[in-house]
């Protein structure tokens, strides 16, 4: 199979929703998410790599790593663009020391921070998880010392954080500082919410308005309210009920003290819920902006480029599972709206499938291909999913 196939889009076809023509060296976009569990990004794209190369050995094919802005946002900014890994002092949610890495590139005086590093729930055991005593200072100690050596740009990914405080960690890490009525300094983190009275700015050693933050992530909760940061992802982050209720109840007494400190509210703009608030918290110290991930790592890898300077043939993506929430989630909706754009079909690849051709293909997916082996257990599925989707992807194409 040394030459392939042009695409012929039939959708009415039952089996196989598109058929190729004779075509040398055609060009293939990779776009997977991981499959949780089981396979990174990185590795997906490997194995698809590995499939179709032993299937069309002239195939031309390029690669995007996705993130939200969780966990793997460096490693996905990393794939994407030559950048320097700078590793820092600074500490954990507790406010242990550690060292912790964040992205640079010189030219461009940008900085790439994933929160995850240093505010992460991957650094605490499930006995530390508890958002009241947790704060992101750590993150807010990364971009200190991003600032210190010349950024004048900062990403900071959102996601997986272990965090309920606002940002107000990441504000005390650039000298904000947040008084209770007697004049105190708090500790920042999520107990310390409901008794802020003043917020000072006097230590504060940069001017924030030349350097521009962004915050990357795909959330669209408020801050506070039954679908805002404490409601909604706080028990996941080791609270109970009565501590979600006081996290629900500082946030908004964060939220009255701002207004009052600058005229301005940031609390119910969709995303400001991000990380524990920490986005709110970017938001109204830092001036950020909020980016979508998906929209930031195809700009930052000029994915739309890539399709007007290529006559690309096929779109492959996938993860762990797909079912109907897969086609509103993060990864996906954003490959096929991306795929609508250029006209390009688009087959994915997953461990689990729950969904029926029909609903597939009206929203875009031309063919699904399930890798999970049902004669044996799922953990055997996932165990042997590298080489599950290498051959899935090659017998695929073998077979068009």
């Amino acid at each position: 199979m040394g030459i392939y196939t042009r695409r012929i889009i039939n959708t009415t076809c039952s089996s196989s929703a598109f058929t190729f023509v004779p075509y040398h060296g055609m060009k293939i976009v990779l776009i997977p998410d991981k499959f949780k569990g089981s396979l990174s990004a990185a590795e997906v794209i490997e194995a698809l790599t590995k499939g179709i190369k032993r299937a069309q050995p002239t195939a031309n094919i390029s690669s995007v790593i996705t993130s939200d802005g969780g966990d793997g946002f460096l490693d996905a900014v990393q794939h994407t663009i030559a950048v320097e890994r700078i590793f820092c002092e600074t500490v954990d949610p507790l406010g242990r020391p550690i060292t912790a890495p964040y992205l640079y590139h010189p030219e461009k005086r940008t900085a790439y921070v994933e929160l995850a590093q240093c505010s992460g729930m991957v650094l605490l055991s499930k006995e530390e998880r508890n958002p009241m005593k947790t704060s992101t200072l750590g993150t807010g100690l990364q971009i200190k010392h991003a600032i210190e050596h010349d950024a004048a740009s900062i990403y900071v990914g959102l996601g997986g954080s272990a965090t309920n405080d606002g940002g107000i960690g990441i504000a005390h890490g650039l000298g904000f500082r947040f008084l209770d009525s007697d004049g105190a300094i708090l500790p920042p983190r999520g107990d310390s919410l409901s008794k802020i009275n003043t917020i000072e700015t006097n230590e504060v050693l940069f001017d924030l308005k030349k350097i521009s933050i962004h915050a990357v992530n795909d959330v669209t909760n408020p801050l506070t309210g039954p679908n805002g940061a404490a409601y909604v992802y706080a028990r996941q982050k080791g609270a109970g009920e009565d501590q979600i209720k006081a996290l629900d109840a500082g946030l908004c007494q964060l939220n009255k003290i701002v207004e009052s400190t600058w005229h301005k509210s940031s609390s119910l703009l969709p995303g400001a819920g991000a990380a524990g608030g920490t986005a709110y918290g970017l938001k109204s110290f830092l001036g950020a902006s909020f980016i979508k991930g998906i929209d930031f790592m195809f700009t930052l890898a000029d994915v739309d480029v890539i399709f007007k300077e290529n006559d690309v043939d096929l779109i492959i993506t996938g993860e762990g599972a797909i079912d109907e929430q897969t086609l509103h989630g993060k990864l996906i909706h954003g490959v096929l709206e991306l795929a609508k754009r250029h006209n390009t079909p688009v087959i994915a690849v997953c461990g689990y499938l729950e969904l029926d051709e029909k609903t597939a293909r009206e929203n875009g997916l031309k063919t699904i291909l399930e890798i999970r082996d049902r004669k044996r257990s799922v953990d055997y599925s996932m165990k042997h999913a590298a080489r599950l989707v290498e051959d899935h992807m090659y017998d695929y194409l073998r077979k068009q």
